[in-house]
């Protein structure tokens, strides 16, 4: 089979295509023949060794969408034939990366992809589907499990809304029955929040982005999906209500999140930091039920407010240059035939 591989960390031009053989899969894994694999930063960063050093070879991306093409003993509630998506596929496995036409792997990181769905849906999911469902699900007096309803009567605030979490996010949000607010950084991304459902849309670069958040939510927003939390620290404060929750899943332009104590207690905020790696394995199983159950609500393509951008296997490196340099959309790669 073709896959893409690298042996030290570095540029994307250390990714490298070579022919192997597909793996088998043991008991609890099943193979997955992939159609679309999903390209996210956390998969740029692996590589570079930014976050962990490259040990030995590695194929990258975590996301994918394909078909299930063998199963190992011990499996249930999945077989040959059936439409699936992945998530950490390359986590603690680094030859099991999406980036290449198979890929063996737990039946826990495998969900099925409804009829419904496009690979190119199922290849989005992932990281940003799964970080999302996370951040809206960890506020106290609010459900860990998201079904239509269940954040109705809540405000959620969606930082940098154009993102592919916080596309994910206001997706969720919505369809979960929350009012969403998405902040943005101009005109150009602010469309793309609105065309992905969020109600308000705010730029965050405005001197009076917390008057127009509190003229949405008098009593301030209940759930803050953030991006840049050190960046945001002061408009999150100003905009929380009292009990609220900052859901951190990153921190874009790295600016130091510092923690007045005293601001942060008079609010009784919880701050609550994301990592899908280190997410329980229930919490996951959770996020993905629900994420399926959401399926026809999490469109993707420009008219749905995440621009998709297309390259072929052999091009794996332009991707991950791509999504390195801050392409606003989502990049997918083009492995087999549907």
């Amino acid at each position: 089979m073709r896959s893409i591989v690298y042996d030290e960390g570095g540029p994307a031009s250390v990714l490298r295509l070579v022919e192997r053989d597909a793996d088998e899969p043991g008991p609890g894994e099943v193979r997955v023949r992939v159609v679309v694999s999903g390209v996210n930063p956390t998969d740029w960063k692996r590589r570079s060794g930014a976050t962990a050093a490259v040990d030995g070879t590695s194929v990258p991306n975590q996301d994918g969408a394909g078909v299930v093409d063998a199963v190992g003993p011990g499996v249930t509630g999945l077989a040959v034939g059936d439409r699936v998506w992945t998530a950490l596929a390359a986590h603690e496995r680094p030859m099991s990366g999406t980036a290449q036409e198979f890929t063996a792997l737990p039946a826990g990181r495998v969900f099925p992809l409804p009829d419904s769905a496009s690979f190119d849906v199922g290849a989005s999911l992932g990281v940003p589907a799964l970080t999302a469902h996370r951040a809206l699900t960890v506020a106290e007096g609010w459900p860990d499990h998201l079904c239509p309803g269940a954040l109705a009567g809540a405000t959620v605030l969606v930082q940098g809304g154009a993102g592919a979490v916080g596309h994910a996010a206001i997706q969720l949000a919505r369809w979960a029955g929350a009012t969403v607010i998405a902040t943005v950084s101009g005109p150009e991304k602010g469309a793309l929040a609105t065309a992905a459902g969020a109600h308000h849309v705010v730029g965050y670069r405005e001197p009076d982005a917390a008057d127009r958040i509190r003229a949405i939510a008098p009593d301030g927003v209940d759930i803050i999906v953030e991006v840049a939390a050190g960046a945001n620290a002061a408009l999150d404060r100003a905009v929380l209500r009292s009990g609220g929750t900052i859901a951190v899943y990153a921190n874009d332009g790295d600016v130091s999140l510092d923690l007045p104590v005293r601001s942060y207690m008079t609010l009784n905020a919880r701050l609550q930091f994301v990592l899908l790696y280190t997410v329980s394995a229930d919490a996951l199983a959770t996020g993905a039920e629900d994420v399926v159950a959401a399926i026809d609500a999490l469109a993707v393509g420009e008219v749905a407010g995440l621009p998709l951008h297309r390259y072929p296997l052999e091009r794996t490196a332009d991707a991950h240059t791509a999504v390195e340099g801050g392409v606003v959309g989502k990049v997918l790669i083009d492995v087999g035939a549907p």
